[in-house]
């Protein structure tokens, strides 16, 4: 060797002894200068390896060194491993077996030397059961893996799988492989890092949950919260029920076809041993009191009315609920866990918990009979009595709850956990009354949303722990979730595209929760991730939306303002034929015409998704002055007060960002025209959609005054759509006259306010959706 070599060697023992030592792990000094003292190879022909700027982990190690040089793994190669980490060794001979023209033997020992080189050694301490980290050591000479749990050497196997080039992702499979060597310190910060998947609303055959739990692992992630019951369908096999699966697992759609589909306990086994290998923990959803109408249409005497129901065929909240006053519910429930907790090992079971509207339990008399027996205040109180009693059985048979943040509503069961969803502060509630909380609010955390209200950046944005909360509660907050619910969300392909890559962020949050968020540094390790999970068959989508559009309003003047999605994308423009050649612009575009607007995002000098669309109608009242009666909701605010003359007008998305919504209240609000004007035509489109509790208007009312304080009220217009028609539909309520003088257009909207007694969320509040008023 060398005397360059020898300085180099040393080197490298010395920064790999201080960097053990600094951890709360420690090395065998002894093993570490045996494993350095190993005489280099002569480096042989090299065909292809991770470069220095290739290695770009996600999630990102508490400390990454990279040292020069390279291992190889050959048909040589042994993996050496203590038997408390054997589990892992054969996951990984069975990883580089299906990637290499050759076997690879495991050798079990307890003895962490002598080491011999050109191996692989994993070393399980086993001191703490529940500890996540691990240290990963790759040189020339041997790669050690060490840590205290098994968990610890999985997420080290996963570092490792990182270090690969592409191709090792790949079908083709090769007679050697090359790893950098690297130095890693890595621990979680968060030790509750999930996915939730809805499999009621769409359902997944079990190699989709599989490739899924392989990819939560790789990157890191330890649950899979599975949601197996819904209105929509029962999804897991039921000894004792068998009518869940007879008729809960299938719906009669729309066009009269039958769809559905559910997991044996046979496969419900097969997919817990193969997450159970990965280090994946599936915590079961079995959704209560509401959310229940497929049980309901198995079983009808488990609801309040005992009638006959169908298992939901469209989305929403229904109020078909589990009786609370009948005892046999509670039966039927703890039967049903008995069998689930048989099949899952998890600690924690999942209730749901969420939207379980309160009709039914209010027009009951089994229901007001239980919240006077048992000294309720009301129907509220009654749903924690419901939760507090499957609780206590679950706590009984050594499992712990989890509910969604409405299961603080009425009074917290004693040892629950709340999943925080609507904000965060359900989970500050928990917190600051002792109970764990897992954060999955909708403004970072619902991977079905579209990215237009959450993108990449939004989710390497969250924080899981809550500014307001104190810092002696944030042991509270046991992690975070994103969530897919799969109404929107049929297939395989479309699952991967709203997981990923936003899943990645997700990752980096819940393990490194890097305190100083460098975005753009983290987009940049991203791009690297594309062609792996391409070959992993992972059909990703876009990091943002490729472009939105901006209206500037001022002065009666209005501009579209184009914003691309990040500052990788390059935008265009043309009107109404979307294939013509897009034309380039300046900051902003003048607003002097109606039609269809297409702005074409491009990425490296290609077409980044698809073109986004915008209907713009140009009219008198562009730009205009706006004053309300009623506020608009905050949650639909559009434009705030230019909303309604910008000249963007809704489109069949709801979301999309142009419809004000107004929840509960009319809409009442007068445009000022600036000056006298001679009007032919007033409109406005308003928004149905009842699955969404969004109706249309009873009536319409448009008036116009000259002096803004007498007005002329001009004939009604009533709705043409009936409030129980289905869909989603835009009505557009117009007035055609030979002329009128007015500075000032008043209106008038009248809100139905209460979803009807037919509703399935019947008695709650309706919304009222409103966009532009048009004036020409």
């Amino acid at each position: 060797m060398g005397t360059c070599a020898i300085v180099l060697r040393i080197k490298l023992v010395v920064n790999s002894i201080n960097m053990i030592v600094k951890t709360k792990y420690k090395f065998e000094i002894i093993f570490i200068l045996l494993l350095s003292a190993i005489s280099c190879n002569q480096k042989e022909s090299i065909i292809e390896y991770r470069a220095l700027d290739e290695i770009q982990i996600i999630p990102q190690p508490l400390k990454l060194h990279v040292d020069s040089g390279l291992f190889k793994i050959d048909r040589n190669t042994i993996i050496y491993a203590n038997k408390k980490a054997e589990n892992e060794a054969n996951y990984l001979k069975e990883l580089l077996e299906s990637k290499s023209e050759f076997k690879v033997k495991i050798k079990f020992t307890e003895q962490l030397s002598p080491i011999e080189k050109g191996h692989i050694w994993l070393f399980n301490n086993a001191t703490d059961e529940n500890d996540e980290s691990y240290e990963l050591l790759v040189k020339e000479s041997a790669i050690l893996m060490y840590a205290n749990s098994d968990k610890g050497i999985m997420h080290g196997i996963q570092s490792l799988r990182q270090l690969f080039v592409d191709d090792f992702f790949g079908p083709d499979k090769r007679n050697a492989w090359y790893l950098p060597c690297v130095q890693i310190v890595d621990e979680p910060t968060f030790k509750h890092r999930g996915m939730l998947l809805d499999c009621c609303r769409h359902f997944f055959d079990k190699e989709v949950v599989k490739k899924y739990i392989d990819l939560l692992a790789f990157y890191k992630m330890n649950v899979l919260h599975w949601h197996l019951t819904e209105d929509q369908g029962w999804r897991i096999e039921i000894d004792k029920y068998p009518k869940l699966t007879e008729i809960g697992a299938w719906r009669i759609e729309e066009n009269g076809g039958k769809y559905g589909g559910f997991y044996t306990k046979e496969d419900i086994h097969e997919i817990v041993e193969y997450a159970e290998q990965r280090h994946i923990t599936i915590i079961p959803e079995i959704e209560l009191p509401g959310h229940s109408q497929a049980a309901v249409a198995a079983y009808p005497h488990l609801s309040c009315t005992g009638k006959q129901v169908e298992v939901a065929n469209d989305w929403g909240v229904f109020k078909e609920i589990y009786c609370a006053g009948n005892d046999s519910v509670f039966t039927f429930l703890e039967d049903v866990l008995t069998e689930v907790m048989e099949l899952f090992p998890s600690e924690y079971i999942h209730i749901g918990g969420d939207e379980a509207p309160k009709y039914r339990w209010e027009n009951c008399k089994k229901c007001q009979d239980r919240i006077k027996e048992e000294g309720l205040e009301d129907e509220h109180e009654l749903q924690s009595y419901f939760i507090s009693r499957i609780e206590k059985f679950l706590n009984a048979n050594g499992k712990k709850l989890i509910g969604w943040d409405e299961i603080l509503e009425g009074g917290l069961a004693e040892n629950a956990t709340v999943q925080s969803w609507r904000g965060i502060e359900g989970g500050i509630e928990a917190a600051n009354t002792g109970h764990d909380a897992i954060m999955s609010p909708t403004s970072h955390c619902y991977f079905d949303y579209d990215l237009s209200a959450i993108d990449l950046e939004k989710v390497y944005s969250f924080d899981p722990i809550p500014a307001d909360l104190d810092s002696n509660k944030h042991h509270f907050i046991i992690g975070g979730e994103c969530n897919l619910w799969s109404e929107r969300i049929p297939d395989e392909d479309n699952l991967d595209s709203k997981v990923f890559p936003r899943m990645l962020a997700m990752s980096e949050v819940l393990w490194s929760y890097p305190s100083q968020r460098d975005f753009d540094e983290f987009y940049n390790r991203v791009q690297y991730h594309y062609p792996v999970l391409e070959k992993m068959h992972v059909k990703y989508g876009e990091e943002t939306i490729p472009a939105s559009i901006e209206m500037l309003v001022q002065d009666g003047l209005v501009e579209i303002k184009p914003k691309a999605g990040n500052e990788h994308l390059v935008l265009k423009y043309n009107w109404d034929v979307k294939d013509a050649d897009f034309k380039s612009f300046g900051s902003t575009i003048k607003l002097d015409r109606s039609g269809l607007f297409f702005l074409q995002a491009y990425k490296n000098g290609k077409q980044y998704g698809e073109a986004t669309t915008q209907p713009f109608e140009f009219h008198n009242a562009l730009g205009k002055l706006v004053s309300y009666l009623y506020d608009y909701n905050k949650w639909y605010r559009a434009g705030d007060e230019n909303a309604l003359v910008d000249g963007k007008t809704g489109t069949l998305v709801f979301r999309d960002g142009n419809w004000q919504g107004f929840w509960g209240t009319d809409v009442e609000c007068v445009v000022d025209l600036g000056e006298l004007t001679t009007v032919k035509s007033i409109q406005s489109n308003f928004y149905q959609y009842n699955n969404a509790w969004i109706f249309l208007p009873e009536k319409v009312v448009f008036e116009y005054s000259v002096d803004g304080k007498s007005f002329k009220t001009l004939p009604e217009i009533r709705c043409q759509k009936l409030p129980e028609e289905r869909g989603k539909f835009i009505e557009v309520f117009k007035l055609e006259f030979d002329k009128i003088e007015a500075r000032y257009i008043r209106l008038k909207a009248t809100n139905i306010k209460k979803l009807p007694d037919w509703h399935e969320a019947a008695g709650s509040d309706a919304w009222l959706f409103v966009d532009e008023i048009i004036v020409r």
